[in-house]
């Protein structure tokens, strides 16, 4: 074979590998187009989940979502929520007698209604401002209408536009607060006779993702 023949032959070879590189280059870069549609249309769905949307972002869905619409694998979500509101009562209960102060926010020196929640909270991770007016600025808004509470849930007290006393919904109508009238954390019903000296209830917000079911609404 002549060198003439050599040099035709690897530049024919060179064409080839090159048409088959190229070949093998579109192929790849058609497999990677798919998995990025793959992957992009598997996000949008994940993204359309309403369980995952509170996951990720804490924003509460509506409770008209059917319970066969959440997804058997995120099941415990739920059930986590429902820890988590069970956690926060069962604090606000545990600080019960401690005494009224003003301006108290642990045990040791005592509570105001707002030292009171910012207490509990905290001690879930749960970080709040300070005053009464300023937590009942924080999560998701509650009507007024015992129907739709769920134990963990803060209550808001006041006249006017704003808010002077909070306390923490404990479930079946009842509430747990710190009381300057009584001088201690109490326990109490939430609809009470209407008294100088009782803030009228304005409402309550919910810091705890509403994925609970209704079988677990305490009231």
């Amino acid at each position: 074979m002549t060198r003439l023949s050599l040099a035709r032959g690897a530049r024919r070879a060179g064409w080839t590998g090159a048409i088959v590189g190229f070949s093998l280059a579109a192929s790849a870069s058609g497999v990677r187009a798919q998995q990025v549609d793959g992957v992009a249309a598997w996000f949008a769905g994940v993204a359309a989940s309403p369980v995952i949307r509170v996951a990720l972002t804490g924003v509460p869905f509506a409770e008209s979502v059917p319970s066969s619409a959440v997804p058997a694998p995120f099941a415990a979500f739920s059930a986590s929520a429902q820890a988590l509101r069970d956690s926060v009562v069962a604090l606000a209960r545990a600080q019960i007698g401690y005494r009224y102060r003003m301006g108290g926010q642990s045990p040791d020196r005592g509570f105001d209604c707002s030292g009171l929640v910012r207490y509990v909270m905290a001690a879930l991770s749960i970080d709040l401002p300070r005053t009464a007016n300023q937590q009942a600025r924080v999560g998701r808004d509650v009507p007024r209408d015992t129907a739709q509470l769920r134990p963990g849930d803060l209550l808001t007290f006041g006249k006017g536009k704003r808010v002077t006393h909070i306390g923490i919904y404990v479930g079946n109508g009842r509430m747990v607060h710190a009381s300057s009238k009584a001088g201690r954390v109490i326990e109490t019903d939430l609809l009470r006779k209407s008294h100088p000296l009782i803030k009228p209830w304005r409402g309550a917000r919910s810091l705890v993702a509403r994925a609970d079911s209704a079988a677990a609404r305490g009231g």
